[in-house]
């Protein structure tokens, strides 16, 4: 009898509570098993032919505050299995473990662990199957990993976002997202944490690598064909209601990649229009749809964002309308105590979050959450906030089929790292490496060269960007492996030489590769980050560290043809570089066939066709360096030599590449600029059309952009802007029409009245990159 009353008596409170909020009027289910219905008929949230209001409308009455607190705080599957040894295939489990975690932590369960998949899929049939066979409700868990560029466990890696960006191509990365999902998914993974839609505008922050770039417009269309690939289609056996078989998690909401002093977690500063025309965009445009969003540690001005009751709640709830399950991230609610000090207990920091966020408690902290069950009881907390939160992820669940089918697929190696995968990411290779310089055309190398230098620490090295897992590189081709292979059936020799170590300032390396550049036709340097980039990790410059800027002007000096390749997760600041070497690649952090796709670039067999999705400064001091400044934010002459020689202020803050920079082997000309209309209403979109000519003698991939400046505004607005582009494959001596959609609120400020508004007047319309104009018109506004 005691046992009956210490479920029912919490049970009888939350369900007259449930009902002075006008949730449910009745108790047509009996106390003692609350997954039934009295009459006998199949509970409306167990129909998977019911919508997925009904379902969540008829089951959240049925949970006590318990069961309901429990769906908000991440689990962790190391709670019943063993992780810590990621070679070890020992497949038990923890009884009491499981029981423990699946009463306090059940609504999203961290599975981003390096282990065999045949023991990651037993801990995950075990933990669903005690979910849905052994608990009153049988409400499966959410399993999450990582997923930025490729899943945490053995998945195939991608190349890292800012790279994906560089492709400019959204439908290849869909398709790429959609590979992602296919290998997660078959594993019992229903989440994951990615894209990241954060703007790389302060560069010395060491998370750049995970970003989109530098645009609101470009990252916001990356981002849309990120989460449509990875959310699309439906789960096996799952309901006809389920809209995804992934759940796509959109990061850090927001505001959070321009921290003070590019420090990890520091303040962000900045007003509503700022937030509004730039850092929620992406958001808006990518995330609507994602089935979940992840909060951002910092907070914006003065507001931690956990607890930003305007930016979760009024923007992104009332006003977008989102509805399904928003997540703090790891550890986040505790620093309301330890680092904003704007709570002093952890009951204070589960309220605020709760109440201001309507969002769950990721691990990594105290679990705050697990007070919210005595405070709703003491009246505290008012329960409509954690059935709103519940709602939330309810409606999630049952949107990824998860209450028909949990499970891992039992031919889930059918779809792990297949030909059709490989073959796709090898396209993407190519497509994320951007040509920088090519003085005198020295670049495509040629295949009849006898031989050719590979110099420097990024040769032999396989460089993955951040959140990958344990011996990730073992997967990957180095650029070493990837010449080689590449000139295994020519008689080019290949003459290596290390020259010096990423970290280290010891040059005694260098003359050894001085002398392999001397004895062959070419040199090619390649340099760049890695261990200076990636979560904390944060930079006070953007220089190359150690030796290696004195590598590179060692090997020019050896007279021989050099070309140096950046292999990075940020802009490199070193103009010397640009102004010496003959030729310049860019290569952000690749995926597992980088090695290849640089080779095949560098000798010609592809074509390079990446543009930069973030500028490059001169230096840390000449940063901010994004091209979408405001007006008269980058003054015409900021700097001048003054007779005595010495430097007043800066060279010049103009970046040594800007955004959407890029080169090709061949050449493209453009003609015959047309707008759909010259003449448009405030509401109105329009397209642009222009013909693109190939008029070099090898076929090619051309980014056509366009950009917009509002001429005229009631505030200041950037002096340029990204509002359209398309990839697009031209042959060589053709031309194709190009026609270029644009959404007229594109064109929108946001004004003085706090409203979106496109202002009538004139605008700007230019084709081009963010440096170089080919076309241009005029479009009015009336």
């Amino acid at each position: 009898m005691a046992r009956i009353l210490l479920v029912v008596l919490p049970l009888l409170a939350a369900i007259s509570r449930a009902s002075e909020l006008g949730v449910r009027d009745d108790l047509h289910f009996p106390l003692h098993a609350r997954g039934t219905n009295k009459d006998g008929s199949v509970p409306v949230y167990k129909n998977p032919h019911a919508s997925i209001e009904a379902r969540v409308n008829d089951l959240l009455p049925r949970m006590t505050i318990e069961e309901k607190v429990a769906q908000l705080i991440q689990g962790d599957m190391n709670g019943w299995m063993d992780f810590n040894d990621p070679l070890d295939d020992t497949k038990t489990f923890n009884q009491t473990g499981l029981e423990v975690m699946m009463s306090q932590k059940s609504g999203s369960i961290w599975g981003g662990y390096l282990t065999p998949w045949d023991k990651f899929v037993f801990g995950v049939t075990v933990g669903q199957r005690y979910l849905m066979e052994n608990t009153t409700l049988g409400i499966p868990a959410i399993i999450q990993s990582e997923g930025l560029h490729g899943f945490t466990n053995n998945g195939t890696i991608w190349p890292s976002p800012i790279g994906l960006a560089a492709s400019f191509n959204t439908d290849l990365l869909k398709q790429a997202a959609a590979t992602i999902a296919d290998e997660a998914e078959g594993l019992g993974f229903s989440q994951l944490f990615a894209p990241v839609l954060d703007l790389s505008r302060e560069l010395r922050w060491g998370r750049v690598e995970e970003n989109f770039g530098e645009d609101p417009f470009l990252t916001g269309e990356m981002g849309l064909a990120f989460v449509s690939g990875l959310q699309s289609g439906r789960r096996r056996n799952a309901s006809s209601s389920a809209i995804a078989r992934m759940a796509s998690t959109c990061k850090h909401f927001a505001a959070f990649g321009s921290p003070q002093g590019g420090l990890n977690i520091a303040q962000v500063t900045g007003g509503e229009r700022e937030l509004r025309s730039a850092y929620l965009k992406p958001f808006n445009r990518a995330c609507v749809e994602s089935l979940a969003i992840m909060t951002a540690y910092s907070s914006y001005d003065g507001i931690p964002a956990i607890a930003n009751k305007h930016l979760l709640t009024d923007i992104l709830r009332n006003e977008w309308g989102y509805k399904y399950w928003v997540t703090t991230d790891a550890g986040s609610v505790d620093l309301l105590i330890t680092t904003h000090g704007t709570c002093d207990t952890r009951e204070c920091a589960a309220k605020t979050a709760l109440e201001n966020g309507l969002s769950g408690e990721m691990g990594g902290g105290s679990y705050t959450y697990l007070t919210l069950p005595d405070q709703v009881k003491a009246g505290t907390v008012d329960i409509k906030y954690i059935d709103e939160t519940v709602e939330a992820m309810l409606r999630t669940k049952f949107a990824l089929g998860l209450f028909e089918n949990p499970y891992p697929y039992d031919d889930y190696l059918s779809t792990l790292r297949t030909p059709e995968t490989r073959e796709l990411l090898h396209s993407m290779e190519r497509e994320t490496i951007v040509l920088l310089e090519n003085k005198q055309n020295v670049l495509p190398l040629s295949k009849s060269i006898n031989s050719v230098a590979l110099i420097g620490p990024q040769v032999d090295r396989v460089s993955f960007g951040d959140y990958v897992f344990f011996n990730a590189s073992n997967n990957g081709i180095s650029p070493l492996a990837g010449f080689t292979q590449l000139l295994s059936n020519t008689s080019v020799k290949i003459n290596y030489a290390e020259g010096c170590k990423l970290w280290s300032d010891d040059p005694s390396d260098i003359p050894a590769a001085v002398a392999a550049a001397k004895d062959s036709d070419a040199a090619i340097v390649m340099v760049g980050t890695n261990a200076t980039t990636g979560e904390h990790v944060d930079l006070s410059d953007l220089g190359l560290v150690g030796a290696q800027l004195q590598l590179v002007q060692a090997i020019k000096d050896a007279g021989k043809p050099t070309i140096v390749v950046l292999i990075s997760g940020k802009p490199v600041a070193e103009p010397w570089i640009q102004e010496h070497a003959d030729a310049v690649v860019q290569q952000f952090y690749p995926g597992e066939l980088g090695g290849l796709a640089l080779a095949e670039i560098i000798f010609g067999d592809v074509n390079p066709s990446g543009k930069l999705p973030v500028s490059f400064p001169r230096s840390v001091g000449t940063t901010p360096v994004f091209y979408n400044y405001l007006k008269g934010s980058r003054p015409i002459d900021p700097g001048q030599i003054l007779d005595d020689g010495t430097l007043y202020v800066l060279n010049t803050p103009v970046p040594i590449w800007s955004f959407g920079h890029g080169l090709s082997y061949t050449t493209f000309n453009y003609t015959d600029l047309a707008l759909s209309k010259a003449t448009v209403g405030p509401s109105e979109d329009f397209s642009v059309s222009v013909t693109v000519h190939n008029t070099g003698s090898r076929d090619g991939k051309e980014v056509v952009q366009v950009y917009a400046t509002d001429v005229v505004s009631s505030v200041v607005t950037p002096n340029q802007q990204l509002v359209g582009f398309q990839k697009v494959d031209i042959p060589a001596g053709s031309s194709k029409r190009v026609t270029i959609p644009v959404n007229i609120t594109e064109l929108a400020v946001w004004t003085l009245d706090n409203k979106w508004v496109v202002e009538p007047g004139q605008f700007a319309i230019r084709v081009g990159t963010s440096d170089q104009t080919f076309l241009n018109t005029t479009l009015v506004v009336q």
